[in-house]
């Protein structure tokens, strides 16, 4: 069974930085692996929908970033550890949301394709 757990979330003042994980463990149902997966971040904010944070690619090669978030957060991957990341700096009140780590059933991301796998989620407050 293929599991996802994110951690590194908590309370920020606007400006500041966190770092996310996911770490993920097992096979999914098809019998693939983290390392031929691409891999992302959705987030849901209070009342909100759920929206796409980030995407990357199964090498780590290539990358997909939601405008909200561009130039200020950054997606990387250690396939040998079989852990995401999520560099958030500048981090607003906005930002305030639970972040989840996501798998998909290809090597490559592709705009609006649904994920397959996902976290329990983590909490990130960002207070004014």
């Amino acid at each position: 069974q293929f599991q996802l757990v994110e951690s590194g979330g908590g309370l920020v003042q606007a400006g500041d930085s966190l770092r996310l994980s996911c770490a993920a463990s097992g096979r999914t149902a098809s019998g693939r692996t983290f390392s031929s997966n691409a891999m992302g971040w959705f987030r849901q904010a209070p009342g909100k929908e759920r929206e796409f944070v980030v995407a990357i690619s199964g090498s780590g090669r290539n990358t997909y970033y939601a405008d909200s978030v561009k130039g200020r957060f950054t997606i990387s991957r250690d396939n040998a550890k079989n852990t995401m990341f999520l560099q958030m700096n500048s981090l607003k009140p906005e930002d305030t949301a639970v972040y989840y780590c996501v798998s998909y059933s290809s090597a490559n991301y592709y705009v609006r394709q649904p994920a397959d796998y996902w976290g329990q989620g983590t909490q990130v407050t960002v207070s004014s």
